[in-house]
């Protein structure tokens, strides 16, 4: 097949298919791959395509209530990670990819590294939740601190920052703000090292919480987002200007 057969196939699915648009892309991107990469056939830019359509949709958002119903379900570090989510506005792996040196207490800000389009950007750090993530990273000093003396401590460096800064993966600043609770093996690199807490642990436990609260919106930890940019809106804030942290 060519360009001609494989537009046609690809229209095909968004019209007579009803296919989603990511679903589309993803096949669009699998032939282009199937062309390149295995059958070593070069093809030009497959245009004219007739493109499935995004459906519009309003984002679920939770009330004051049901978001108090949750929160009450949560404890330890899930509790933690949950607030920063709904006070701050953060994407999950926005939030469970900070680094201490990115948490100013003074000015009451979180620093986002490498965000959506990655770009930086700063956002608020919620009064209530300073005492609570104090004493959080006091225990995360004693862990860091335990796997210096059993000769670990590292942490993953991106852009090959541990090559400009040798000693950096062992320093505090640079530690991840909510680790792992065991060290693992990287699979870059081979070295054991403690990674960032796990993003499934946090969307099982915002589920059970969701069902203990007896909500039944379709509601993830993202909705937690969603319901921080309402909040504002509610409170009379401009969100396009309120530390740039409500984009989808």
């Amino acid at each position: 097949m060519s360009e001609a057969e494989i537009r046609q196939f690809i229209s095909h699915l968004a019209v007579e298919g009803g296919i989603t648009a990511s679903t589309q892309t993803v096949a669009l991107s699998a032939l282009l791959f199937l062309y390149r990469d295995v059958l070593k056939i070069e093809l030009k830019y497959v245009a004219n395509i007739e493109r499935a359509r995004k459906p519009k949709r309003l984002p679920t958002v939770f009330t004051r209530a049901e978001t108090k119903r949750i929160f009450a379900n949560l404890e330890g570090t899930q509790w933690l990670i949950a607030g920063l989510l709904y006070g701050s506005g953060l994407r999950l792996m926005e939030c469970l990819r900070l680094r201490l040196k990115d948490v100013d207490f003074t000015y009451g800000q979180l620093t986002v590294r490498d965000g959506k389009g990655e770009k930086d950007r700063i956002t608020m750090l919620p009064a209530k939740l300073k005492e609570p993530l104090m004493r959080h990273l006091q225990r995360v000093k004693a862990l860091h601190e335990d796997d210096l003396a059993a000769g670990y401590g590292e942490v993953f460096l991106p852009y090959a920052l541990a090559r400009k800064y040798p000693t950096a993966p062992k320093q505090w600043g640079w530690q991840y703000v909510f680790p792992a609770p065991k060290r693992s093996l990287d699979p870059r690199s081979g070295r054991e090292r403690r990674h960032h807490f796990s993003e499934d642990a946090v969307q099982k436990a915002f589920k059970k919480a969701v069902t203990a609260a007896r909500i039944f919106k379709h509601g993830s930890c993202h909705t937690l987002r969603h319901s921080f940019a309402t909040r504002l809106l509610e409170d009379g804030y401009d969100i396009r200007t309120c530390a740039g942290t409500v984009r989808a």
